[in-house]
């Protein structure tokens, strides 16, 4: 994927969402793989508040944890129920993530849907919203080139 097939994929996903009727109050992001489409959805949607969720799941290409886990900082999800949330991430790919996402949304009271740029044939949670859908694997701008030489990534960042 480009940056500019990401400008067109992320404007054409919020379109979706506005012909599928939800408006969401809040945006949140499952970080890292979804903190810039959200952010681009959001502005697309006119979405002021916008959050994050750091999930860990992948490792590597093609390799996961067990299951995934949510990181800290955690976001503050108490003003969250009665609102309409609208989670955002790069790919559902085995959908494990935004299953865990999903859940612990809807256990706090939230109206929630989900949105991604790519589904994978196997996901175990169809997204409510998806840009296309591939069974390959999907390189992304914002992750196409390694870290910084001296950056402070950690191992599995």
């Amino acid at each position: 994927m480009t940056w500019e097939l990401f400008g067109t994929a992320s404007r054409q996903l919020a379109e979706q969402v506005v012909a599928g009727g939800f408006q969401p109050d809040v945006v949140v992001a499952i970080a890292r793989g979804g903190l810039l489409p959200g952010g681009a959805v959001a502005y697309a949607l006119g979405t002021k508040g916008v959050g994050t969720l750091n999930v860990e799941f992948y490792t590597d290409i093609g390799q996961t944890l067990a299951d995934p886990r949510v990181l800290p900082p955690l976001m503050d999800t108490s003003e969250l129920p009665g609102s309409k949330v609208l989670v955002v991430d790069d790919v559902a790919d085995s959908g494990r993530t935004l299953a865990l996402v999903m859940d612990l949304l809807a256990e706090h009271g939230t109206e929630a849907r989900s949105a991604v740029l790519y589904t994978k044939p196997r996901t175990i949670l169809q997204p409510d919203f998806s840009w296309k859908e591939t069974d390959r694997w999907i390189t992304f701008p914002w992750s196409a080139e390694p870290p910084v030489e001296g950056a402070l990534a950690r191992p599995n960042d």
